[in-house]
């Protein structure tokens, strides 16, 4: 069994605590085998009659009357009546539809336009169960829209929200076993989808393809009313191809139309950007004013939430390792809890006439969380001298502070250099350090 023992904690500290659990997060990444095996067989050990678990799969064509937040209320609330506590798991909430307010209709349930008001939801029904007494209750959602500004404005205070990603490192190698360096490489491919790590490599590979066409583009289409377009499919091969590079909407449009030979809008870019990003594909590192201590302008990278996914849409050709390794890091951070974002700023300098120009430096990552912070350089070697200056120069020119590591792709301790900046192997640093 794959192990997700952050996630079990997550649940088993909010568990019976009178607010719904929502667990969010792309499709296939294992949120129904957390609740449904993983958590349930916990409650199980708990002593927990398996009669008083429900489990209800919205996206299941058996449970096509559930997806009316009425029927569905109704439907747990008869199995919970009478039972001294129930559990509930509700799969794939974003499938429950949202009716008009019954009062309005002559008791008639209606499809709700955008345009209505007084309307039904799932927030009304997942408000409404988790009122009840002896209900405790879980849901998923696989559509990032499901827990939208304003939705979030109407759970307020009172849902608990649980991001769930794929395999991290950590969790991949507990379950991969054997050399940690191995299953770094490995990690880099094919990522950490749950149905994909259990695979041969050949399998891999073509799961990993099929998720996009079968299931991520199908939802984006479907969800956001578009025409089928090889537009989208390949504005994310670009994205794929400049992983971990500063863009913005008309950069890619640029890219898009010089590789691509075809033209695409700035905000037919920003607009499929963010149907990605709305579906757990894309997450996306704004930068970061490391003087003036804001987030600032409209470039940012973007980073995939799985590199076996990034990979899968360059047909697998050979990866990157540095994009892969800087795609992993940040991953991780996040995965950790780190505030993460693209460190920058500018100093005045001579050049090559002795006139003073303004120059922008980066630093790959700045990572809060709580007291700890890091500047965060992730390079393959720094055995070679131009690359070693290339990467140290932000820090020099920083002289605060704040720690400074650099990460390679090498088996080494952390070690403290000449500067005392921390230079550490990628494997320590993913599974130790930042802990």
């Amino acid at each position: 069994m794959i192990k997700r023992d952050k996630y079990l904690k997550l649940l088993i500290d909010n568990k019976d605590n009178g607010f719904p659990k929502v667990i969010t997060g792309i499709r296939r990444c294992g949120k129904s085998y957390l609740l449904k095996e993983i958590f349930k067989a916990y409650l199980i050990e708990q002593s927990i009659p398996e009669e008083n678990i429900l489990i209800v799969e919205l996206d299941d064509d058996k449970n096509i009357m559930y997806r009316d937040p009425i029927s569905l209320g109704e439907y747990v609330r008869g199995f919970c009546d009478g039972k001294a506590k129930c559990y509930v798991f509700l799969d794939e909430v974003q499938k429950i539809f949202s009716i008009v307010n019954p009062v309005l209709t002559d008791g008639k349930h209606v499809l709700a336009k955008s345009t209505d008001e007084q309307v039904v939801s799932f927030v009304d029904v997942i408000l409404g169960l988790s009122r009840e007494k002896n209900i405790d209750l879980y849901v998923t959602g696989s559509n990032s829209k499901m827990l939208s500004s304003d939705i979030i404005t109407e759970f307020r205070d009172k849902a608990v929200n649980i991001p769930l990603q794929p395999l991290s490192f950590e969790e991949f190698v507990a379950f991969k076993g054997g050399s940690k360096s191995d299953a770094l490489f490995e990690y880099m491919q094919f990522g950490g989808m749950p149905l994909a790590v259990v695979k041969q490599e050949t399998e891999k590979k073509e799961y990993l393809k099929n998720l996009f066409e079968t299931t991520y583009f199908k939802d984006i289409i479907e969800r956001n009313k578009l025409r089928k377009s090889s537009s989208l499919d390949e504005l994310c091969n670009v994205i794929s191809s400049l992983t971990g590079q500063l863009l913005n909407a008309e950069k890619i449009a640029n890219t898009f139309k010089t590789v691509k030979k075809e033209k695409l809008d700035t905000l037919t870019v920003e607009k499929y950007i963010g149907y990605f990003v709305d579906s757990f594909l894309l997450r996306e590192a704004k930068r970061y004013d490391l003087k003036g201590r804001t987030e600032i302008g409209a470039l940012r990278k973007y980073y995939f939430l799985d590199t076996g996914l990034r990979n899968a849409r360059l047909n697998f050709a050979f990866p990157d390792e540095g994009q892969m390794l800087e795609n992993i890091v940040y991953n991780e951070l996040i995965y950790n809890g780190y505030t993460v974002n693209v460190g920058t700023f500018d100093t005045v300098e001579k050049d090559k006439d002795e006139k003073s120009v303004r120059k922008t430096n980066e630093v790959d990552f700045f990572a809060r969380r709580g007291i700890n912070q890091f500047y965060i350089q992730v390079s393959l070697s720094i055995a070679d001298a131009k690359t070693r200056a290339r990467e140290l120069r932000p820090y020099f020119l920083l002289n605060d502070q704040v720690r400074k590591i650099i990460v390679i792709n090498q088996n080494v301790s952390e070690t403290l250099d000449e500067n005392g900046f921390v230079i550490i192997g990628a494997v320590d640093f993913l599974i130790k350090f930042i802990k």
